[in-house]
C-alpha cells in the first residue's frame, strides 16, 4: 500500500515541480482550470482549483498521454475513489477526510475476465 501511496505523491506532485513548459489556467467561474506539460508537450496533469486549494477531479498522465491516475480532492482534502491505473494491476484508494479509508487492487488477469 506504501508502493501505491507513493506512486500517487509522485503523479500529483508534479504540480510542485519545476517545469519548462508554463502551465495553462483557465477560469471557470469560481474556479481555475489548471492543465501542467511535460518537456514533450504532452499533457503531465489537469484538474481545478477553487480559493487557491485542489478541488474536484485532478488526472494524471505518462509522457506517452496514457491515463495513469484520477484523484479526487474537495478543499484541499483527498477524497472519494483514487483510481490508479498500472500496466499490470488497477488499484482503487478510497478516502474520507483525508485518510485512506479502502484499497482494491485488481491484476491485469483479473480485469481482463470480467
Amino acid at each position: 500500500m506504501k508502493k501505491f501511496m507513493f506512486i500517487g505523491a509522485m503523479l500529483i506532485s508534479g504540480i510542485i515541480s519545476a517545469q519548462n513548459i508554463q502551465p495553462k489556467l483557465e477560469a471557470y467561474g469560481t474556479m481555475v482550470k489548471a492543465t501542467y506539460y511535460y518537456e514533450n508537450g504532452q499533457i503531465q496533469q489537469d484538474g481545478y482549483f477553487k480559493e487557491g486549494k485542489l478541488d474536484g477531479q485532478w488526472v494524471s498522465y505518462d509522457e506517452k498521454g496514457n491515463k495513469k491516475a484520477i484523484a479526487e480532492y474537495s478543499n484541499g482534502v483527498k477524497t472519494g475513489k483514487w483510481i490508479f491505473l498500472g500496466d499490470k494491476m488497477l488499484s482503487e484508494v478510497n478516502y474520507e477526510k483525508g485518510n485512506i479509508a479502502d484499497v482494491k487492487n485488481w491484476k491485469q488477469e483479473a480485469i481482463a475476465k470480467n
